[in-house]
């Protein structure tokens, strides 16, 4: 079978779900949409149960942290059809206020795993989860190391100074 073009994707999508779907843009290729998170299952079930899309395999589910943005946090989700040989990535941003979506384990078991690490990283409570707990750090961390919300270097340092280097 012929690879599916982007533009038969959006085509097929837009029929299903006007106004839902917003480009981001293609970057090498890859069509990348936002939704929202009251439509993010709809969506990713219509991408899999497709007779014609049929993106049956999961990716990766991960997110984004924007601190300067409204909707800091972004829920990534990256999607292969097999068959069509074409991805896709969706997008959903959230506030860090409400960071609830969700969960993908509906559709793909396989999204279990993926959601509870980016829990574990970036907070993002997957709601219906089987099983959502940290899976990399421990237990009772109480922050989430991927999230841009503490200064990258101490500002106290004295070893880089400018006058060591002679600058």
């Amino acid at each position: 079978m012929d690879k599916i073009t982007n533009e038969e994707l959006l085509q097929n999508l837009n029929a299903k779900f006007e106004g839902v779907l917003t480009v981001v843009g293609e970057p090498f290729g890859l069509l990348t949409l936002e939704t929202t998170r009251e439509h993010i299952i709809s969506v990713l079930s219509y991408l899999k149960h497709d007779a014609t899309l049929q993106f049956i395999y999961l990716t990766d589910i991960t997110a984004v942290h924007y601190p300067e943005q409204e909707k800091q946090i972004g829920v990534i989700y990256h999607l292969h059809s097999l068959v069509n040989n074409v991805r896709v990535r969706i997008k959903v941003f959230l506030t860090i206020d409400d960071i609830h979506i969700p969960t993908a384990t509906t559709v793909w078991e396989g999204a279990n795993w993926m959601e509870r690490e980016t829990y574990d990283y970036f907070g993002v409570l997957f709601d219906g989860h089987p099983d959502l707990r940290r899976i990399l750090n421990v237990d009772d961390m109480t922050a989430f190391p991927m999230r841009k919300e503490f200064p990258l270097e101490d500002p106290n340092r004295v070893d880089k100074k400018d006058y060591f280097f002679g600058r």
